[in-house]
């Protein structure tokens, strides 16, 4: 017996699809930082204060980057950076109110630009979408 192509390929439009879906809604909005450095202020944010080497390890980017990235940061005002009193070599980066309230702006015409398109569905696939919810869910805990 052989499976519809349509069911064969759930993984590969699955992943279109969402990777589509989050770069639109990234790019919703006002300009301001860029991705990279947005999610690394919202890792401050929900994580608290970090030393850089850390908060690359959590990003999955090289020090060096996240330095950079940091660095813009800073200057912008979102993030402060603080000598580590257990090693003075080492840096702490903390978001200040700024950036809590950058990401909180973020995040907010993020969710109000993909609500705007979820009541564009039709009621059909805003049920299947309401229904698909805790399979998508499940689909972030990890199988480790």
């Amino acid at each position: 017996m052989t499976t519809s192509p349509t069911q064969d390929d759930v993984p590969g439009r699955l992943f279109l699809a969402v990777g589509r879906l989050s770069r639109s809604l990234r790019q919703a909005g006002a300009p301001g930082p860029g991705h990279g450095a947005i999610s690394a202020l919202a890792t401050l944010v929900n994580h608290g204060q970090m030393r850089l080497g850390d908060l690359a390890a959590k990003e999955g980017v090289a020090a060096a980057t996240m330095s950079r990235i940091v660095a813009a940061l800073v200057e912008a005002g979102y993030v402060r950076r603080e000598s580590d009193p257990v090693d003075r070599r080492a840096w702490l980066a903390t978001a200040t109110d700024e950036g809590e309230r950058m990401v909180s702006g973020v995040r907010s015409t993020r969710i109000q630009e993909l609500g705007k398109r979820i009541d564009r569905l039709s009621d059909e696939h805003r049920d299947a979408l309401v229904a698909a919810l805790p399979a998508l869910e499940a689909l972030l805990v990890d199988g480790d």
